[in-house]
């Protein structure tokens, strides 16, 4: 897609307005002269599977009880972020400026380009890996991508499971890549193909 018109009333300082924003310290600053045309998909809950609490927050912002539960324990010393977390309830937050390199995607490698730290915008869901997703999702998700793409020259999403497919299997199967398509209403090379159609559960 081509870049259009910026919106500034949406966004300040790579902020976007109708975000809650929490900084996390868990960020860089991107390559000189890199263009954010990725929108990077991933899934989160912790523990695995219990929604609902703030330990996501925590982990983004480097405030996690590594001893609130024992599977938390693996994460220890893990400093990681996304810009923006999806709640089940479709409430939305902030935790990078897009403007920076959030902590998202690791190791990973999307259409040739390696570290899509640098190039892309990271957005957790709130979810289980390989479940599905809430209608309040998909309808925030939508917008933010919408948002994203008036203000940076978004011409691709793919799952955490594409950009770095030996390693992660999130949003998984139960993401519907299709109804995204619709609500965007992108073409479908915007999106990762999966068997030659899009995925959906």
């Amino acid at each position: 897609m081509s870049r259009p018109e910026s919106y500034p009333g949406l966004w300040r300082q790579g902020w976007y307005r109708f975000a809650r924003h929490l900084p996390s310290p868990n960020f860089g600053p991107r390559p000189e002269g890199v263009s954010v045309d990725l929108l990077v998909l991933h899934s989160i809950s912790l523990p695995p599977g219990v929604y609902g609490g703030d330990q996501v927050q925590r982990l983004f912002t480097n405030q996690l009880d590594f001893g609130a539960h024992p599977w938390f324990e693996q994460l220890r010393g893990l400093e990681v972020s996304a810009h923006f977390y999806i709640r089940r309830t479709g409430d939305l937050w902030q935790f990078v400026s897009c403007d920076d390199r959030a902590w998202h995607a690791g190791k990973s490698l999307h259409l040739g380009r390696e570290n899509c730290n640098d190039y892309s915008v990271g957005i957790e869901l709130e979810g289980l890996e390989g479940d599905c997703f809430e209608p309040a999702q998909y309808e925030t998700l939508a917008g933010l991508c919408a948002a994203v793409a008036q203000n940076y020259p978004i011409a691709h999403i793919a799952g955490h499971e594409h950009v770095a497919p030996a390693r992660k299997h999130d949003p998984g199967a139960g993401f519907d890549w299709t109804q995204l398509c619709s609500s965007l209403g992108w073409p479908p090379q915007c999106f990762p193909s999966i068997a030659d159609g899009l995925s959906k559960p």
